[in-house]
């Protein structure tokens, strides 16, 4: 090799190098990428109840973005939708996973959608529904989560039904046990919980038609562009690539795809 072309390999390497450390500056300003996701949301991310492992799209996600600009990777389950806000806001993280939504977006940016999930309604087995707009009748009640996105639609678009909100997530158990005893007639969910809960609690069924259509997308602070820019270019990688089919086929979530690509 000639020593011009060594000359521009070694500029190349030292260019490289300078724009690695700036990305990492950027978007790890502490030397770690620290992300915060919904633990009790599996379109997000699962929590294993003995090693405390965070897998899924959020921490798969988080691990590669780290690995591509060269640091390490912490990934924060947190209880609700309110404690990740929060955790983006306050600093203590430097992106989040969220599903988007208008409100939110009012408190912290969304970058463009990684994955796309739909929301559906579990009802009893024996209930005389056949399709989401069914459930939006007199005498009915709503059961979801507060401030979840599909809580968020029901209550902003049902017209007849009553929405009963509820402070914390139930168990698997505790929501059939709401359904089976009346206490509401229908649950609003993101799909892949309403199939597991149907995986886990006899006599139910989930509607077979969506509700609405959930996007989910990474979050930073008010105001940080640069961060956000660089963040859509990665989503736009593995988007293309296939990294996010293959997250989301590993951690076997249903009804969730990837996102088309932004117009």
């Amino acid at each position: 090799m000639s020593m011009r072309n060594i000359t521009l390999c070694l500029v190349a390497v030292l260019v490289l190098s300078a724009l690695l450390e700036a990305q990492s500056k950027l978007l790890a300003p502490t030397g770690t990428l620290r992300s915060s996701f919904i633990a009790t949301n599996p379109v997000q991310g699962r929590v294993d109840s003995n090693t405390r492992e965070t897998t899924g799209p959020a921490a798969d996600l988080t691990r590669e973005l780290a690995r591509r600009i060269g640091v390490q990777a912490v990934v924060m389950p947190l209880p609700d939708a309110d404690a990740v806000l929060e955790s983006v806001k306050s600093g203590k993280v430097d992106i989040g996973f969220l599903a988007v939504e208008a409100d939110r977006a009012r408190q912290v940016d969304f970058s463009d959608a990684y994955s796309s999930s739909g929301a559906a309604y579990v009802i009893r087995a024996d209930a005389p529904f056949q399709k989401s707009s069914d459930v939006d009748r007199a005498g009915v009640t709503i059961g979801a989560i507060t401030g979840q996105a599909p809580e968020v639609y029901v209550r902003e678009h049902v017209r007849n039904a009553k929405v009963r909100s509820l402070p914390a997530v139930p168990t698997n158990a505790e929501m059939g046990k709401m359904l089976l005893d009346r206490s509401v007639d229908a649950f609003a969910a993101n799909r892949t919980r309403m199939e597991e809960l149907v995986h886990d609690v006899a006599g139910l069924r989930v509607l077979p038609d969506d509700y609405m259509v959930t996007l989910q997308a990474i979050v930073v602070a008010k105001g940080h562009a640069r961060e956000l820019d660089e963040i859509n270019r990665f989503l736009a990688d593995v988007r293309k690539s296939g990294f996010v089919q293959t997250s989301l086929a590993r951690a076997k979530v249903a009804g969730v795809k990837v996102a088309a690509e932004p117009k």
